[in-house]
């Protein structure tokens, strides 16, 4: 499958996350909250989630050994996919507390695709690392490196991003032409959680969409 993308923003904030099979003992009693996110359908499920503007990872890993487990106050939590409205919702931990975040992703009616395309491939490690085009979050690379998916993009210069917590973000400029088909291959080294970056801008854009 390939998809198409909007743009949106989130400022770059700090962020007291902690994925669960990297929680310290101490945090292993009833101090922390935990977000728990329930989406219906592929939609929701595929959607990325952000944090406190912290891109954590995509909604159906989220549990588990990935599970998202934060401090207590206020967070907010954005969920974003390509070709739909931003879902945007503050909630407050109390210590020892399990919150669940029913999801539910609705289709932007202005978002605009591409006529002319070009094609990218994706051959990424770790394949759960989000990917940005020109800013803009598209996916996440298990769903552009399959048996007939790929990532459509407008032709021209195209800036690409790869980035996922805990390593350093991977970024290329891309010149395409319409029909073209690139397969882009790189491996993400480990690095600090601060070294992604800020990762979303203000416009929307009509420049890529999903095959």
């Amino acid at each position: 499958m390939i998809r198409s993308f909007v743009r949106t923003t989130v400022p770059m904030l700090g962020l007291a996350i902690i994925l669960g099979a990297h929680i310290p003992l101490w945090a292993a009693n009833d101090i922390m909250g935990e977000i728990q996110f329930v989406g219906p359908s592929k939609a929701e499920k595929t959607s990325g989630v952000w944090v406190d503007g912290q891109y954590v990872g995509y909604l159906k890993e989220l549990k588990g050994s990935k599970k998202v487990v934060l401090l207590p106050g206020q967070h907010e939590i954005t969920v974003r996919q390509a070709g739909y409205h931003d879902f945007t919702q503050k909630v407050i931990l109390e210590p020892g507390q399990k919150h669940v975040i029913q999801v539910a992703m609705q289709k932007n009616p202005a978002a605009q695709y591409p006529d002319a395309t070009a094609q990218i491939k994706m051959s990424v490690s770790p394949n759960r690392a989000a990917v940005f085009v020109d800013d803009q979050f598209v996916g996440h690379v298990d769903e552009f490196d399959g048996p007939g998916q790929a990532l459509l993009v407008a032709p021209g210069k195209r800036r690409v991003k790869v980035t996922l917590p805990g390593y350093r973000t991977f970024e290329t400029e891309l010149n395409l032409l319409a029909e073209q088909k690139f397969e882009l291959k790189t491996e993400l080294f480990k690095g600090s959680i601060l070294q992604a970056g800020p990762l979303m801008n203000e416009k929307d854009s009509d420049v890529a969409r999903a095959k």
